[in-house]
């Protein structure tokens, strides 16, 4: 890692909200703290290019104009202004995070982008205030491992769901030993399906291509059931 690198990860250490907020009922995976608003460039740091390759995850999700999208999470926009490029004026994107200054460096970025078609939403900690039924795709990146409440999200999330709608995850290998983040922030493909599938979801899609980065894509147990039947 670069002395830079470096110090931005001890930064945004430092930056953290709610430390050691328990464990998952589930698993017993450690919850992570959430990002502060004091550790916005964290989240805008140039590495982040390399590291996450956010344009491939994108590409991969196969996000088309006129969707409805929702980035949870958003903090200042690093995705949701991409997604909101790719769905265009005829789409939209919620964008939610729990912080309002977060949400206000937002749509900050999202006017000098020249960007209408998002919506910031302040979410709590059980509730992301989605609109019930109208997503295409829920996207979270880094972020359902820092869940305090993590069953009552999901369920909300899912609600907000169409019945072919899909949530997906972008989380840290915690397989990798190698992936240079806090091990809380990390999780595993086999936590992720422990946690989730008693929920109403399917893991039903895992992509890999991504240097660090699973990409996890569930569907609504329902959908994926009437799927296999055809």
């Amino acid at each position: 890692m670069t002395r830079r690198y470096c110090l931005l990860a001890l930064a945004a250490a430092s930056f953290l909200l709610g430390q050691g907020q328990g464990e998952h009922p589930v698993t017993g995976r450690q919850i992570a703290g959430v990002m502060g608003v004091q550790g916005a460039d964290w989240l805008n740091r140039p590495e982040r290019e390399k590291e996450e390759n956010p344009e491939g995850a994108l590409d991969a999700l196969g996000i088309r104009p006129g969707m409805v999208v929702a980035d949870v999470g958003a903090g200042t926009g690093y995705m949701s202004l991409r997604m909101a490029k790719r769905v265009g004026p005829s789409g939209k994107v919620y964008a939610n995070d729990l912080q309002p200054e977060m949400l206000r460096r937002l749509r900050e970025n999202a006017v000098k982008a020249g960007l209408a078609n998002i919506e910031t939403v302040q979410g709590e900690e059980a509730d992301p205030k989605l609109p019930p039924g109208r997503m295409d795709l829920v996207l979270l990146v880094d972020v359902y491992h820092e869940f305090s409440k993590p069953r009552e999200m999901i369920d909300k999330i899912r609600a907000s769901m169409k019945p072919d709608g899909r949530l997906v995850l972008l989380e840290y290998r915690k397989e990798d030993p190698n992936v240079p983040i806090r091990e809380e922030h990390k999780m595993t493909v086999a936590e992720v399906k422990a946690e989730l599938e008693p929920q109403g979801l399917v893991l039903s899609q895992v992509i890999e291509t991504l240097p660090r980065q699973h990409i996890l894509i569930l569907t609504k147990a329902a959908a994926a059931k009437a799927a296999a039947g055809h």
